[in-house]
Formats: structure tokens, C-alpha cells, sequence
């Protein structure tokens, strides 16, 4: 498996290991946002298989179920200015939660909603600061 892909002389980063990276940070920041609230429970005795898992149906429903619910809610969102976008990324959480049983459990709907946020958050950081760079990085050098 290349690193990086040519194709009609554009250079760009194989999506399986652009993939791979973001999961890898994703459940990074997982792992440590939810040991911030007592309320949001993964089983302990696999918290890593399992924060592994969370992030990988969560991937899932963010690319398949998520830009449906989006524009299906574009009208709420739009009179809440924004506010109701995150309430779409706890329904993702929720649905999560009820995938997995009681290896993951939201027992608090407010701090779920905090955590959606957070969770929201730290993506557009790590998109930004450190995957996008990455990617830039390893460009510029092949380009050298």
C-alpha cells in the first residue's frame, strides 16, 4: 500500500492512511473527554477496544446518517442559529449509546450534549491543527 497516490500530477495522501490517522486521534480525544464526566460510561475492562469501536460506528453515522439529518433539520438549525447542530451530534451519541448497550452509556442527557460539543470541538482542531498540516507536510516534502 503506497503513502501517497499520483494521480494526473496531483500528489495526495492514500485515504486509507488519512483515514486510519483520523481514528486513531479521534479516539485519542475520546478517551480523554469522556474521563473528564463520571455520567459517561465505557466498559472498563476494554476501554480501548471499545473507544476504538465508538469512534468507528460514530464515523459510520457521521458519513451515512448524519448529512441527512442535517438537511432535514437545516430549517431548525438556521432559526436557532446554530444551536440545534450539536443536538444532531448527540442524537449520534445516543444511537451509539444504544448500539452498544452496556459497553457505552450516556447517563446524562445534559452532559452528553456537553460532550457532543466537545467532541465537536476538539474534530475542528484536530482537522485543523493537525491532520490538514500532516497531510500539507507530506506533500511538500514528496514535492522536494
Amino acid at each position: 500500500m503506497n503513502l501517497l497516490v499520483i494521480k494526473e500530477n496531483k500528489v495526495r495522501i492514500n485515504h486509507f492512511i488519512e483515514w486510519l490517522i483520523y481514528i486513531v486521534l479521534y479516539t485519542v480525544i475520546f478517551i480523554l473527554i469522556t474521563n473528564l464526566f463520571k455520567s459517561v460510561y465505557i466498559d472498563m475492562q476494554h476501554t480501548y477496544i471499545y473507544s476504538i469501536l465508538i469512534v468507528l460506528i460514530l464515523s459510520l453515522l457521521n458519513s451515512t446518517i448524519k448529512p441527512i439529518l442535517v438537511t432535514l433539520t437545516m430549517p431548525l438549525t438556521g432559526l436557532t442559529f446554530g444551536i440545534f447542530y450539536p443536538c444532531i451530534n448527540l442524537f449520534l451519541l445516543k444511537v451509539t449509546d444504544w448500539i452498544l448497550g452496556r459497553h457505552f452509556e450516556l447517563k446524562n442527557l445534559l452532559i452528553a450534549f456537553f460532550v457532543a460539543v466537545l467532541l465537536s470541538i476538539a474534530n475542528f482542531i484536530m482537522e485543523n491543527l493537525i491532520i490538514k498540516p500532516l497531510v500539507e507536510r507530506v506533500k511538500k516534502k514528496w514535492k522536494e
